[in-house]
C-alpha cells in the first residue's frame, strides 16, 4: 500500500489530499512520526523522525495522532480482495503482502493482469492505491514494488531478471543492511553486477557460509523461498514515548511493571511462552540501546518478565540518564501453555 496510515486519512477528508501529512504525535508532545505522505516526503519527512524535526523540515505539516484500530480494519478488507484472487498470501506487515499466483491466474491469464485487477479492485471498493511489483519469485516482486510508487507497476519477467538485477545497488538485495554493504563495499562490491561476478568463495570468507551463500544467489536472482501462508509469531512486545523524561529508577520500574503485564496478558491470550526477553531504552539524545536475556524455562507470567526487564534496566546507563522510550518485549516464543513440572509426586 503507498504510504498507508497518511492515505486512509487523506481518503476520509479530502481537506487533506495534497498537504504534507504526518501521522504521529505532536511536535511539541515529544511525538514521533510514523508514517508521512508523499508531500511531506518531498521536505525530507520519513518514518522514525522526531516530530519537531519533521515540523522544522516542512512548517506546513499537518499532524494527525495515529489511529491503529482503523488501519487494522482497513488492512483486513484489503487483505480480503486478496485471498479473493489467491489463497496463498503472506502478510509481511499491516500494509504488505506476498501473492503467489502461480495455479490461480483464474479468468486473467497471466499475473500482470492479476497484478492489474487487485489494483482495479483496490481502489474502486476501497478508495486507495497499492503499488505491485510481478517477478518469478519474492526477491524480484518485493524490488519491483518500489519501483514507480505511488500507484505503480512493475513487471519483471523471468527472461529480464539480471538485466533488472544487475544495476541496482547492493542494498536493494533482501539481507543486504548498514554493515553489510560496508563489508561488500569493502571488497569493492557496490552493485549487484559487481557482487555476481565476484567469486562466491570471496562472499562465503568475508560473510560466513549462510549469508554469503543467500547473497550469491540473490546476486543471480536465485530465490526459493516460498509465499508461507501460515507464519508462528516471533515476538510479542509493548513500548512508550515519554512526553517527560524519566528520571529515575522507581518511576522506570512501575513502567515495566506495566508493560510486563500487558506482554504476559498478550501471551496468554496466544498461549504462548516467552524464552527470550528484550527491553529497549532511548535517552533524551535519541541513542537507543536494547539487552535481553534468555531463560532457562520459558516465562508466561508477568513476574519473571518484568523481573528480568527491571534487571536489564540497571545494565544500561538509565539509572544516571533522562529516558524518552522504554519497551519490553518477549521472543522466542514457544506454544502451549508451559508450567513447571515436580520431579517428584506427592
Amino acid at each position: 500500500m503507498d504510504c498507508f496510515y497518511a492515505a486512509v486519512h487523506m481518503r476520509d477528508d479530502p481537506s487533506l489530499r495534497g498537504l504534507p501529512v504526518v501521522i504521529g504525535g505532536r511536535p511539541e508532545g515529544r511525538g514521533v512520526v510514523a508514517a508521512a505522505s508523499y508531500e511531506a516526503r518531498k521536505y525530507g519527512v520519513h518514518s522514525a523522525m522526531p516530530s519537531s524535526r519533521a515540523l522544522r523540515l516542512c512548517p506546513d505539516v499537518v499532524f494527525i495522532p495515529p489511529d491503529f484500530r482503523r488501519y487494522s480494519r482497513e488492512s483486513e478488507k484489503i487483505f480480503a480482495i486478496y485471498r479473493e484472487i489467491t489463497p496463498l498470501v503472506q502478510a509481511v506487515s499491516i500494509d504488505e503482502a506476498y501473492l503467489d499466483v502461480t495455479d490461480h491466474l483464474g479468468e486473467w491469464g497471466t499475473a500482470t493482469r492479476v497484478a492489474k485487477e487487485i489494483r482495479r479492485r483496490v481502489r474502486k471498493e476501497r478508495g486507495l492505491t497499492v503499488s505491485v511489483g510481478v517477478g518469478p519469485n519474492r526477491l524480484i516482486a518485493k524490488i519491483a514494488s518500489d519501483f514507480h510508487k505511488p500507484d505503480g507497476l512493475t513487471v519483471v519477467p523471468p527472461e529480464k531478471v539480471q538485466a533488472f538485477l544487475d544495476p541496482l545497488p547492493v542494498r536493494r538485495l533482501h539481507g543486504v543492511g548498514p554493515a553489510t554493504e560496508r563489508a561488500l563495499a569493502e571488497l569493492g562490491i557496490q552493485t549487484v553486477a559487481d557482487l555476481r561476478n565476484r567469486p562466491v568463495e570471496d562472499l562465503l570468507d568475508r560473510l560466513g557460509q549462510k549469508h554469503g551463500r543467500l547473497l550469491w544467489e540473490f546476486a543471480r536472482g536465485i530465490d526459493e523461498r516460498p509465499v508461507e501462508t501460515h507464519q508462528e509469531r516471533k515476538s510479542l512486545g509493548t513500548e512508550n514515548t515519554y512526553a517527560v523524561d524519566l528520571r529515575g529508577l522507581a518511576g522506570m520500574d512501575e513502567e515495566i511493571d506495566r508493560m510486563a503485564v500487558e506482554v504476559s496478558t498478550g501471551l496468554a491470550r496466544r498461549e504462548l511462552a516467552a524464552c527470550t526477553v528484550t527491553l529497549k531504552v532511548r535517552y533524551d539524545d535519541f541513542t537507543t540501546v536494547t539487552r535481553s536475556r534468555t531463560f532457562t524455562f520459558p516465562a508466561l507470567s508477568a513476574g519473571p518478565i518484568a523481573a528480568a526487564a527491571r534487571d536489564l534496566l540497571r545494565k544500561t546507563d538509565a539509572p544516571t540518564r533522562p529516558v524518552r522510550l522504554l519497551g519490553v518485549t518477549a521472543s522466542n516464543l514457544v506454544r502451549g501453555q508451559i508450567e513447571q513440572l515436580w520431579l517428584f509426586t506427592a
